[in-house]
């Protein structure tokens, strides 16, 4: 079924994709690493997961598999050094603290990370992420570090069972990426999108959609 639902959202990728290159990031979370594996080798190579202490036995299980793992859940400094030593992409910066601290735990590992500034642009209580007006002092400070590469713009929009009520806060978000990007030309990356309205998210621009349930099924 895994394979299955991977070439099924692989063929809706590209018809909407107009061949741009889309990313597909397989949202693994509470997914057993043996399902991971399968997804794997039915041809996902991106993974993402959400909570560190859960990922880092399935990363390492999965050690012999050349997969690229990407962080997108809201990461606390105090697990920064994890997150560098695990991850390769971290998706969810939602404040500068965090930022100059991967850069610190970087540092430390000698490992290039990409990063994704995560924006809160529902202005949604009960999420984290960057307001718009954060931007100008953090993509300031990604600027001058050495060891991270701030990448692009992520969001997870408000919930709604309609994708088009989604499609504003995509439109937006590849707005803003635009904006800054004349000033910051490595800020290409737009990670937005998933299970429920990936293919709108692509109409709009991403260039990275998180898909889990499509893929791996229903969560309990």
């Amino acid at each position: 079924m895994i394979a299955e639902n991977i070439e099924k959202v692989r063929e809706n990728i590209a018809r909407v994709a107009n061949d741009r290159n889309v990313k597909l990031v397989a949202v693994s979370k509470t997914v057993p690493a043996e399902r991971v594996s399968e997804a794997y080798h039915a041809g996902v190579k991106i993974f993402g997961e959400n909570r560190i202490q859960e990922a880092i036995p399935k990363i390492a299980d999965l050690g012999s598999l050349k997969a690229e793992w990407h962080f997108i859940g809201h990461l606390q400094t105090n697990k920064a050094r994890e997150a560098v030593r695990y991850f390769s992409w971290i998706q969810s910066i939602d404040s500068r603290k965090l930022l100059i601290q991967i850069e610190k735990e970087a540092a430390k590992q000698q490992k290039n990370i990409n990063l994704l500034l995560e924006l809160n642009i529902g202005d949604e209580e009960s999420k984290h992420g960057l307001s718009e007006k954060d931007l100008p002092e953090i993509l300031k400070a990604g600027s001058e570090l050495h060891w991270c590469k701030i990448r692009g713009l992520m969001i997870i929009p408000p919930f709604d069972e309609d994708p088009e009520k989604i499609r504003p806060y995509f439109k937006k978000l590849h707005k803003i990426k635009d904006h800054w990007q004349k000033d910051y030309p490595e800020l290409t990356e737009l990670s937005m999108g998933m299970s429920n309205d990936y293919e709108v998210a692509i109409e709009e621009g991403a260039t990275m959609v998180r898909i889990g349930t499509s893929i791996f099924g229903s969560r309990l």
